[in-house]
């Protein structure tokens, strides 16, 4: 979207989308049944998880990266990002050694199947680090992983996840100190509301942050969790402004993928294929 350079009005010019799916409450029994499940259904990627690739049946984590980038290639999709599952909510320098150290070895994960983005947790909220450096904590995390994604040509997308980073003043915080490219955020457009703010403070975050995202989940959702009337819906069937997100996004020059989560209960095959059609 963007002004017409003679007269000011908007013109929108369409570009080709890429629309992803994460590896979660979706369909299959094992990787390939769900890579299955997201090819056949017109998915253009999938989201995987770290424990995909690195898990207790596997010597050689490197090896199965391998295995899994053939998986996909078979079927004609691309791993948009990898989960991380890390906890950055972290002050001594041994706890912040082996989160650095594990994340390096899932950069390089990342690379053999493709993926350009860690999707990054911020972490979870502990005694021994107060809410005041939580952000400071976060930061300094992302900022001793700089040296190997900026050699592996990988992004850290910090998900606004739980109750840290969905304080948009820590999450913000957080990346405007470590100031790098490469240093973003993964927005997930209902865990927001999820965390008690109300729908205009989410349109407010998704506007602030929007310069930073580097991936998403397109989630939807009723109610929120702190007077437990939190419900996972369909994209487009609850009460997030998703509209206002992704017009934040294109506003912002995001050329990333879409990626829909769904949190429901039952058929999650038929939920992601009403999101496939509601983003497309």
């Amino acid at each position: 979207i963007r002004p017409h350079p003679y007269d000011g009005t908007t013109v929108v010019e369409r570009k080709t989308m890429q629309f992803g799916l994460i590896h979660y409450r979706a369909p299959g029994d094992t990787l390939e049944q769900f890579l299955d499940y997201a090819a056949d259904t017109g998915f253009d990627s999938v989201e995987l998880f770290g424990s995909d690739i690195w898990h207790d049946n596997v010597d050689s984590p490197e090896r199965e990266a391998e295995r899994v980038r053939r998986l996909l290639d078979q079927r004609g999709i691309v791993a948009s990002a990898l989960g991380t599952g890390n906890d950055f909510v972290v002050l001594e320098e041994t706890a912040i050694q082996a989160q650095i150290e594990r994340m390096a070895r899932l950069s390089k994960l990342a690379t053999i199947i493709g993926a350009k983005v860690l999707r990054t947790e911020g972490g979870s909220r502990k005694e021994q680090v107060p809410k005041e450096k939580e952000a400071q904590a976060i930061a300094g995390c992302l900022q001793r992983c700089l040296e190997f994604v900026e050699r592996d040509d990988t992004y850290l997308a910090v998900d606004n996840h739980g109750y840290v980073t969905n304080d948009p003043a820590v999450l913000l915080g957080a990346l405007r100190a470590v100031d790098s490219p490469h240093a973003g955020a993964n927005l997930d457009t209902a865990n927001i509301h999820w965390a008690g703010n109300d729908l205009t403070t989410c349109q407010r975050f998704y506007d602030d942050v929007a310069p930073y995202v580097r991936h998403t989940h397109i989630k939807d959702c009723t109610g929120c969790a702190p007077d437990s009337t939190y419900q996972s819906t369909v994209a487009g069937e609850g009460d997030v402004d998703l509209i206002h997100a992704i017009l934040s996004l294109q506003r912002a020059g995001y050329q990333g993928v879409f990626t829909a989560e769904w949190e429901g209960e039952g058929d999650g095959g038929q939920a992601y294929a009403k999101c496939l059609d509601w983003m497309r």
